[in-house]
């Protein structure tokens, strides 16, 4: 068996016809019609590397359809991506005298040994009360990067 970067690399030496049957082969059905080369070299790559490597995280699936949603209504120009946890993080938050860890799982939360979909169902379940999942355990977006002359104009400098 071919390891996964030579046979990438093996694609660029295809026809156009072999690159259709490998599409087929590895899709179940053709490639859409005017697709160009190099976009179908890249289709193809990538399915070797899902196949060899593994594919989206369910999260990251989440947020690509979330997105597609917002383009097709028109408020794609409106988005502004989640904040990315790392699956294995773990959150730590003190509240009413006790220490609570949740940890980032693929398709969720943990928490005390249950699995929950957000942030926001477990801050309410130590809580009682609704909150902001993220803002219970701190999480903020990452700051907008900001010019030196900017820095320059907060410090009184000119």
């Amino acid at each position: 068996m071919l390891s996964v970067d030579t046979e990438i690399t093996e694609l660029e030496n295809l026809t156009t016809k072999e690159l259709h049957k490998r599409w087929r082969r590895i899709y179940n059905a053709g490639p859409p019609s005017g697709l160009s080369r190099d976009l179908l070299v890249r289709a193809i790559a990538y399915k070797i590397q899902e196949h060899a490597h593994g594919g989206l995280s369910s999260q990251s699936k989440r947020q690509l359809r979330t997105l597609a949603g917002r383009l097709e209504t028109g408020e794609g120009d409106k988005f502004k991506p989640g904040i990315m946890l790392k699956v294995g993080t773990k959150l730590v938050r003190e509240w009413g005298g006790q220490t609570h860890t949740v940890i980032v799982r693929e398709d969720g939360f943990d928490y005390g040994g249950r699995s929950y979909r957000s942030l926001s169902m477990i801050a309410r379940k130590i809580t009682g009360t609704r909150w902001s999942g993220p803002r219970f355990f701190g999480i903020r977006r990452a700051m907008k990067p900001f010019s030196s002359a900017g820095m320059e104009a907060r410090n009184g400098q000119t």
